[in-house]
């Protein structure tokens, strides 16, 4: 059971078709330094779905994708950052390892773990914690990969 967390970053807008994550990472990473109060030296990517986005998925729909760091609180930020409210709840966390383009887990996560559990989505949140072992574009990088979920 995941507790609340006080977000600071940057957001766009973006679908599958129109993946802009390059953009959201190049204007967030210089003022990720400007922030004093990070609680973590992890960094979260976070993506907001609306209502029913796999339920209907098609790879125009679009989503608010955040990189974003957990402060304590929301003062003394750097003004081009914005803030975010991840609510708390229960998520399943798988370890992932490897290309962070790479999206067998994501497909096998939906496909068949989700199926096959006593859970389904819930409609809050999903994100990657990006820890000391995540390495951008690297076989060998690790991270979190967390899904919101509930009692069927």
């Amino acid at each position: 059971m995941l507790r609340q967390k006080k977000l600071a970053g940057k957001r766009l807008s973006m679908s599958f078709t129109d993946y802009r994550i390059e953009e959201l990472w190049r204007s967030f990473m210089p003022g990720r330094k400007k922030i004093s109060n990070n609680l973590t030296s992890e960094i979260i990517s976070l993506v907001v779905y609306q209502p029913g986005h796999f339920a209907e998925f098609k790879p125009t729909n679009e989503f608010e994708r955040w990189a974003a760091v957990e402060v304590s609180d929301f003062n003394n930020l750097p003004a081009e950052m914005e803030t975010f409210i991840l609510p708390g709840g229960l998520y399943a966390v798988f370890d992932y390892r490897g290309l962070s383009t790479g999206n067998s887990l994501f497909k096998q996560i939906y496909e068949t773990w989700i199926p096959g559990s006593d859970y389904v989505l819930d409609d809050r949140p999903h994100f990657e914690v990006l820890g000391d072992k995540y390495k951008n574009n690297d076989p060998a990088s690790e991270e979190e990969i967390w899904i919101p979920i509930k009692a069927k």
